[in-house]
Order: C-alpha cells, then sequence, then structure tokens
C-alpha cells in the first residue's frame, strides 16, 4: 500500500508523523539527501540522542 501511495505522488506521512512500520520507505519518499538532512537536524536540536531514543532519525 506504501508503494502505491507513493507511486500516485502520495506521502506515507499523516497528522501523526512516521510510524515505526512506515520507517523502511521513509527513505524511498524522501531521497537519500533529504533522509540525510533529517538526520543532520535531529543531531544539532539532540547532540546527545535523549529524543525519542530508537524512533526514525534517532540513530
Amino acid at each position: 500500500m506504501f508503494q502505491a501511495a507513493l507511486a500516485l505522488g502520495g506521502t506515507l506521512s499523516g497528522e501523526h508523523g512516521i510510524g515505526l512500520l512506515k520507517r523502511r520507505w521513509l527513505g524511498d519518499e524522501l531521497g537519500d539527501r533529504q533522509y540525510e538532512l533529517q538526520r543532520q537536524i535531529k543531531r544539532v536540536f539532540d547532540p546527545k540522542n535523549i529524543l525519542n531514543r530508537g524512533k526514525v532519525f534517532a540513530e
């Protein structure tokens, strides 16, 4: 279903963000550059990785 949504130009996210079950498709939606940018933003605001540990950009 997620692949079909992306193929039609849709998104995986809703008002509650990306769930852990959707995270494997997030790179397909964002692309490598945007995905890495999101990770860098997370590191700027949470350098000790204490917020949302184990979630999408907390790796």
